[in-house]
């Protein structure tokens, strides 16, 4: 199994062999490639992909982290700005890998078939995407030597080499790798009494060849490996008078590598990076809890030492070595990216947050109310809740609402219980706080811990564990499903009745993603809402079968099927000649069926915007099969994280916000749920997003027919940023919005738009209470 940590030779071998790179070196006489055949397949691997009703997933996410590397490439946003973007797409990037490429893996290894929405096997899939990971990182590179790298000196900084250190700095860098970096080194040895070891992924890594001093001959040359410390700062910074100079840890640790190696001749040394498998897939258990958070964590260290997927590699890597680790990791060229300069971008993170540069960084607005609230801390939510529907819309209004309503509730003697969803948490989460005081309170807190989230898996069964200890009733997971939605119900004994408070959101209850993401949640005390979530409770924490909501849409249940059924009714809707339109902004948009029932609609008419950040499966403005279809996608300063679902129904809309994406992953394998939005200000507020998503010609990207996308120009119009636009909404703007007026004129020339909101239910809302 590649990535074994085995021992490779057998006694006998060890006998036979005197040359540990001899076994590794490529056969010196191969037969050609044969370029014409090359070409050939992959034109027509990309035929294919062109053809393909469906675009692939994972191509489509590539196209996604282009638009991310796009910002780092605008000329118009500040330096730090543009490291920031460079940085995600690396971070992004190793996601990717480790999971998208480590799941296509697990079908390699293993033998399995799998048919990509491209309509290409495993082993031809492998290859074009790849070549199209090779090509980004290309791009990626050459944004940082030929953009970002010249503007560094203008902006009081460079990333320098030991060769640029002066003399009287050099004894500092010394005294720092001699008292801090050198006791964290561990040289490891492989040879034939060595096994290979264990190389974390996302590490740099040394690869260092010696030989035994004065003799040239390969048979003494031996091979160890060194692990640069994660806890130590990535750079070295050198303060001087005009300039801090940032020299990497890689740079101080190979000028002193001799250390490490004394009485020896250093042969060469060579950094690279290694990213692992990091899919596992879960199975379901019917042992007690505690046996089931033992398998998730050792689920987690198997992360470690998963399949080799990728190696980033200094340019002119000792060929001895190269040969080695892709023999060894059974990879070749298509897994290896060589690179001509610094190896993880991630490291630019170190530097946007020096405090030196903190007057460089662009500021963040400061959030404003939400439109339902005149300020956003109150003295009483409760007292809110009960007047009106909320909706909050993050960034641009503050998470406090959410926080306030917690933290009353724990303090509060009227409250009985707190039952909750959590999937991601901030770092000293206010969350957790408020629930542990709730608890010791005497009220009774129920939380739905997903100890699945990937990548957050360890800190949330730590958290879990402090709430279980403090004595919440915690739940770890609905066995193989995930629990992704989001929701918060508190109960609260007002004397002459008990009320119900709830929070629904398509958001984490993270206070430090809130402000980077933009979210929509609801606050509310409307029994339909209420009743729905404790139904929903039931259903999640115990054994219940519920009869049809009122207001949501839940999954693996029934979500698929209803979405399906909405957009069949539009469908209907335009065949019978009455208004029709979709909007719909996701985050992704990748099943099947559902993507198949939107090019039904598109061909009998219906006009259909879609707004979806990341991948898109569905192929827009294809003649015959989606000419009635545009597809968008926002990047910009934050992250676009909100879902909104809209059905036009002859001019009386349906909305639901939430927390599902259109996937088969959120049908399927988790539990999500959309909430209908039926306060008709509320609605609107809902109406209104859409409209300047689909208005914004800054942050915009429109996609093509063939899965590409283009850059929304201004055009001599006014510039929309929905990531400033937001913070100046005003009501009178909110409710004057309509979706897909100028198709309704089409149908109907001479009747004027009909309103999204009748005009007593406008009366209604605008009138004191």
């Amino acid at each position: 199994m590649p990535g074994s940590t085995d021992p490779i030779y057998s006694n006998e071998k060890r006998g036979k062999l005197t040359n540990l790179f001899a076994f590794f070196k490529s056969p010196k006489e191969q037969a050609p490639a044969d370029d014409s055949k090359v070409v050939s397949s992959s034109e027509k691997a990309n035929t294919l992909v062109q053809q393909s009703d469906l675009i692939s997933r994972d191509l489509s996410w590539l196209k996604f982290n282009d638009r991310v590397l796009d910002q780092a490439t605008n000329e118009d946003r500040n330096l730090f700005d543009r490291l920031k973007f460079l940085a995600i797409t690396s971070s992004n990037l190793d996601e990717f890998l480790s999971i998208r490429v480590g799941s296509l893996y697990n079908y390699l290894d293993f033998g399995k078939e799998r048919l990509d929405y491209s309509g290409l096997r495993e082993i031809p899939f492998r290859k074009v995407l790849m070549r199209e990971l090779h090509d980004f990182v290309r791009r990626q590179n050459d944004c940082y030597k030929n953009q970002l790298l010249p503007l560094f000196s203008k902006h009081g900084f460079r990333i320098v080499g030991i060769d640029e250190v002066e003399e009287d700095e050099k004894g500092a860098v010394e005294q720092y790798f001699e008292r801090t970096v050198y006791p964290m080194l561990t040289p490891m040895l492989f040879d034939y009494t060595h096994a290979f070891p264990v190389l974390l992924a996302k590490v740099l890594i040394l690869g260092v060849i010696t030989q035994v001093k004065g003799t040239t001959s390969e048979e003494d040359r031996k091979l160890s490996f060194v692990q640069l410390p994660l806890n130590l700062p990535r750079f070295y910074v050198i303060e001087r008078e005009d300039e801090l100079l940032f020299l990497p840890i890689e740079m101080i640790v190979r000028a002193h590598i001799n250390k490490l190696y004394r009485n020896v001749d250093i042969v060469s040394t060579n950094l690279f990076r290694i990213l692992r498998n990091g899919d596992f897939t879960l199975e379901e258990s019917d042992d007690i809890e505690a046996d089931f958070i033992d398998e998730i964590k050792q689920k987690i260290k198997s992360r470690r030492l998963g399949r080799v997927v990728q190696v980033y590699i200094e340019q002119d890597t000792n060929p001895d070595l190269l040969n080695l680790i892709k023999k060894r990791w059974e990879i070749d060229d298509y897994n290896v990216f060589p690179i001509d300069g610094l190896i993880d971008y991630t490291a630019f993170w170190s530097i946007i947050k020096h405090p030196e540069f903190k007057d460089q960084i662009p500021t963040i607005h400061p959030p404003v109310p939400p439109l339902g609230m005149d300020r956003e801390r109150i003295p009483d939510i409760f007292e809110v809740m009960r007047e009106r529907d909320i909706l909050l819309h993050h960034p641009y209004n503050n998470f406090e609402p959410v926080l306030q309503l917690l933290e009353q509730a724990a303090e509060d003697p009227k409250v009985l219980s707190i039952k909750l969803t959590i999937y991601r948490l901030a770092k000293d989460s206010r969350v957790t706080e408020a629930l542990l005081h709730a608890a010791e309170n005497g009220k009774h807190v129920a939380v739905l811990f997903e100890v699945k989230a990937r990548f957050d898996e360890e800190n949330n069964i730590k958290e879990a564990q402090r709430l279980q200890k403090a004595g919440c009733f915690v739940i770890y997971g609905i066995g193989l499903l995930k629990t992704h939605t989001k929701l918060l119900l508190i109960v609260r004994n007002e004397g002459n009745r008990v009320l119900r408070y709830a929070h629904l959101s398509s958001g984490n209850y993270n206070e430090d993603t809130s402000r980077l993401y933009t979210d929509t949640g609801l606050l509310t005390s409307n029994e339909e809402y209420t009743h729905d979530i404790s139904e929903f409770f039931n259903v999640i924490t115990g054994h219940s079968i519920p009869s049809e909501y009122q207001n949501l849409i839940t999954a693996p249940r029934y979500m698929r099927a209803k979405l399906i059924e909405l957009i069949q009714q539009e469908a209907e809707n335009a065949k019978a000649g009455l208004k029709s339109g979709i909007c719909i902004k996701i985050n992704s948009l990748e099943d099947r069926d559902t993507i198949l029932e939107l090019y039904k609609a598109s061909e009998a008419g219906v006009p259909i915007k879609l707004i979806v950040r990341g991948m898109c499966c569905l192929r827009p403005q294809r003649v015959g099969l989606s000419e009635n279809i545009t597809v968008r996608s926002l990047v910009g300063d934050f992250l676009e994280h909100s879902r909104i679902f809209y059905f036009h129904q002859d001019g009386n809309p349906l909305v639901y916000g939430g927390s599902a994406d259109a996937m088969v992953r959120s049908f399927d394998k988790r539990i999500e749920s959309l909430f209908k939005l039926v306060d008709p200000r509320v609605k609107q507020e809902a109406i209104h997003i859409l409209y300047y998503s689909l208005m914004d010609n800054v942050n915009s990207y429109e996609m093509q027919e063939d899965g590409t996308y283009i850059k929304c120009e201004l055009e001599g119009s006014e510039p929309l940023n929905v990531h400033q636009a937001f913070y100046d909404v005003t009501l009178d703007e909110v409710m004057a919005t309509h979706l897909f007026v100028e198709e309704d004129k089409k149908e109907k020339p001479a009747e004027p738009a009909e309103p999204e909101v009748s005009d007593a239910e406008m009366q209604a809302e605008t009138e004191p209470s």
